[in-house]
């Protein structure tokens, strides 16, 4: 047992070397080369510093399409006709990850694109996703973002409220239109880690609860309104979620409540959403992720067996991935700055490894206590390695972007570091905390690399202030 374990802490462990595969935390392209160097789909992470600087987002938009690519084909295949199913579709979670190029991307390998804001609507409509692949979710919707769903022909509104029935009702009925809306049911159900992440306990802002009576009085109100068309019921369980046992117990509570539907007002719910949250690996340590495949057709499975029980026909199913689309394929790229070796005691020290970014491009470290790892990027490494804390550059003692990692021992100012698995909620949550300029974005593809969002820049900054 090492020291830090016996101190309670995790064992300081090395990055995993890239496998080439798409179950750990790199991305499947990334390689070292002969001198020990990384590089992302053959472009090697050192040159993209030179060119773009640091610290920089990349995402490997080949691994991207992969795994997007693979949502669907594994869906389509398990969802067919030929199987008794009525078919799935496969919703990107745009809140995980969201520029024009990403959205283009996904919807390019057969993804719609699931947005919560009117932010991301824009961004999806303007890649050029059709309006009718578009759903729009949110607890608080404002009427503008409300009335730019409906004029964009979304295929979906995901009702969170019984107030927004109202609204939404408001607004279509002044277009002279229908609007298809889902309704968001907490199930009781939730699953996955930490406890701002389950969104389907009761005591939570999201949806309207089935135990309650609140899911049932929502779908009563939108069935007796001619401006809204019920299309589907929405659930969804949490986030980073390695087990799919949660999934069968909220589709078990939804597919009945549709039943129920359909005894007491004659109304078969087209369509039911199962919601997101698939886990990935962060360190390489974690239960390896249930593929595509084994999530179709174990959700297959499910959904026939429970109409079989409830004496429904199968409805067609959609799911909402974010975090396993893009999270994997995606890294961050820092600069070494600051070096501080601290003694923490009984022969104990920690080594403090400062980069050139920090909580305000990676804030889940502080927010959620998110397990990441790091690991050298421009050259080989000896084999003698020290634990280390990847901490960074802002005025915030929590400012941690790696809490526990063996890094080499001779790792010095200037050197790159490389943290995988951050394409989800890394660009999508930052800040510009201690105005620090948002990192660009940087997609690879095809041995070659382009800005898909540009960095931020002090001009950038002042431009907001209206007395600079």
């Amino acid at each position: 047992m090492s020291a830090a374990e016996r101190a309670g802490e995790p064992a300081a462990r090395p990055a995993p070397e890239p496998a080439g595969d798409m179950d750990g935390p790199w991305s499947s392209t990334v390689r070292r080369d002969g001198a020990g160097a990384l590089s992302v789909g053959s472009v090697p992470l050192a040159a993209i510093a030179e060119e773009f600087g640091t610290p920089a987002y990349v995402v490997d938009l080949d691994d991207l399409r992969a795994r997007s690519r693979a949502y669907a084909a594994a869906f389509e295949d398990a969802f067919s006709a030929e199987n008794g199913l009525a078919g799935a579709d496969v919703y990107y979670a745009g809140k995980a990850l969201l520029t024009v190029g990403i959205a283009r991307a996904v919807a390019e390998c057969g993804l719609r694109v699931d947005t919560s804001t009117g932010g991301e609507l824009a961004v999806a409509l303007r890649a050029g996703v059709p309006g009718a692949h578009i759903g729009l979710h949110g607890n608080n919707k404002s009427d503008a973002e409300i009335s730019a769903a409906i004029d964009a022909g979304v295929g979906r509104i995901v009702v969170d409220s019984l107030a927004e029935i109202d609204r939404v009702e408001m607004l279509a009925a002044e277009r002279g239109t229908s609007v298809p809306v889902m309704v968001r049911v907490t199930t009781g159900v939730h699953a996955g880690g930490h406890e701002f992440i389950a969104t389907a306990h009761e005591d939570q802002k999201f949806g309207l609860s089935l135990a309650s009576g609140a899911a049932a009085e929502a779908i009563r109100r939108i069935l007796a309104r001619p401006a809204l068309e019920l299309v589907g019921i929405h659930s969804h369980i949490g986030s980073q979620i390695l087990d799919l046992a949660g999934f069968e117990a909220a589709a078990r509570a939804v597919l009945t409540l549709r039943a129920d539907v359909h005894r007491e007002h004659g109304t078969l719910v087209p369509e039911v959403d199962l919601g997101g949250g698939y886990g990935i690996r962060y360190t390489g340590t974690e239960t390896v992720p249930p593929s595509p495949a084994l999530i179709a057709s174990t959700l297959a499975d499910v959904v026939s067996r429970v109409c079989t029980e409830v004496g429904t026909p199968v409805p067609r199913i959609s799911i909402e991935p974010g975090r396993s689309v893009v999270g994997p394929a995606g890294l961050t790229l820092y600069r070494v700055g600051t070096i501080k070796d601290v003694a923490l005691g009984e022969g104990r020290s920690r080594r403090y490894v400062s980069v050139d970014g920090g909580m305000s491009d990676h804030i889940r470290t502080a927010l959620y206590g998110a397990q990441y790892t790091a690991a050298l990027a421009n050259r080989a490494a000896p084999a003698g390695a020290v634990p280390a804390r990847v901490v960074g550059k802002h005025c915030e003692s929590g400012d941690i972007v790696v809490d526990h990692v063996a890094l080499p021992d001779d790792v010095a100012r200037g050197d790159l570091l490389a943290v995988p698995a951050t394409g989800a909620y890394g660009r999508s949550m930052s800040s510009q905390y201690n105005l620090v300029p948002r990192p660009p974005v940087v997609g690879v593809e095809g041995g070659g690399a382009r800005v898909l969002v540009r960095r931020e820049t002090v001009d950038d900054l002042l431009g907001l202030d209206l007395d600079a």
